[in-house]
Order: structure tokens, then sequence, then C-alpha cells
């Protein structure tokens, strides 16, 4: 008889951890972060002025323009257009550093930049561990001030301010470098040069 009773008494403990950990603290976490932190919890999507989304602050973005800063580059082949499906990948090359395609693909990249006249930093050449990393180094941001105002036909001191304003700071205070957001930095480009010309 105790063995059944044993067996039931485990049978139900079982189910009371299963709905609590499957259904409660779930929907009490999902309740939570809804509340207290709707802009993280629905993916830190950014939206433009028509309410459109336009990308997450998390994700790195492909610019190509001249009128955009660049994010670092990534062998992440990412979704665009309408009809795109989603990837979801993430993920480096995986290329060793003596493989041939991978130097070819620095150099090729670093002779770009230096025909932009842009001194390569360390993030405008090499990929990220994801392939996904919304920010740069605010020195991959200043060199490509000069690019980005002159395609804006504005000076380097109206931008600047910008780039200070969506530079993160360490985690913590102590963990990591400060990275400015490229996606939140081009966003506020735009807005500024729609506000100057609705002015003018």
């Amino acid at each position: 008889m105790s063995i059944v009773r044993n067996i039931t008494r485990a049978i139900r403990m079982t189910l009371v951890f299963w709905v609590l950990t499957a259904i409660v603290y779930p929907l009490l976490i999902l309740a939570v972060g809804q509340v207290a932190f709707p802009f993280q919890a629905k993916g830190s999507m950014m939206q433009n002025i028509e309410g459109q989304p336009i990308g997450s602050t998390l994700i790195g973005q492909q610019f190509r323009t001249d009128r955009y800063f660049h994010g670092r580059p990534s062998t992440i082949r990412y979704s665009q257009g309408k009809q795109a499906k989603p990837t979801g990948i993430s993920g480096a090359s995986n290329l060793a550093p003596s493989n041939p395609d991978l130097l070819s693909r620095i150099v090729e990249q670093a002779n770009t930049l230096k025909d932009e006249n842009i001194k390569p930093p360390a993030d405008l050449v090499y990929t990220s561990g994801s392939g996904l990393d919304p920010h740069i180094s605010v020195e991959a941001a200043e060199e490509q001030l000069d690019r980005v105002a002159r395609a804006r036909s504005v000076q380097p001191d109206e931008i600047k301010p910008l780039i200070d304003r969506y530079t993160d700071g360490r985690f913590l205070g102590i963990f990591g470098e400060p990275g400015v957001n490229v996606l939140r930095l081009n966003y506020a480009l735009d807005l500024k040069e729609q506000n100057r010309k609705q002015n003018q």
C-alpha cells in the first residue's frame, strides 16, 4: 500500500511542479515583461514615424549607402523585403585563420574602407562571433563621420552629438567597451534630416 501511496504522491508532485514551471512561471514572466518592460519584451523593435517596424536594436542591420553609418561586416545573409522569409540564423564564418578565403575577404574589406578614406578599425573589418552585433565602436563611428556628413550635406559637428547620444556604455560600468547602436543612430539621422526639411 505504501508503494502505491508513494507513486501517487510522486505523480501529484510532478504534476504540481509541471504546472508551476511550465504554465504559471512563464505566464508570470510574460505578464511582468509586458507591463514593466514592453519595449524589450516585444524584441526591442524600433518603428518609424509611420508606425512601421524598421528593425530591432538588438540585431545588426545592413546599411549600404554612404548616407548611413555601416555596422560590422557579417557572414549572415539578412532576409530583406516583404516576401523574404526571416532566417533566424546566427553564427560566424567558421573559417580558419589559415583559410585563404578569410584572408581575401579581410583584405577586400580593408581596401574598400581605405578607398573611402577610412582608417580600418577592427570591428569594420572582422565579423563578429554571432554575426548579428548591433553596435560598432566609437572609433568606427567617428571614422565614418566625414563620409556620412558629406553624403547628407551637413557639417560633421551636427552629427557628432548623435554619436554621443547613441553610445551605450560598459555593462555595469566595467564589462566590455562602449558601443554605438547603428540602427538607432541612423534612424536619428533620418529624423534630423526630415525635421530640417520641414523647417526650411
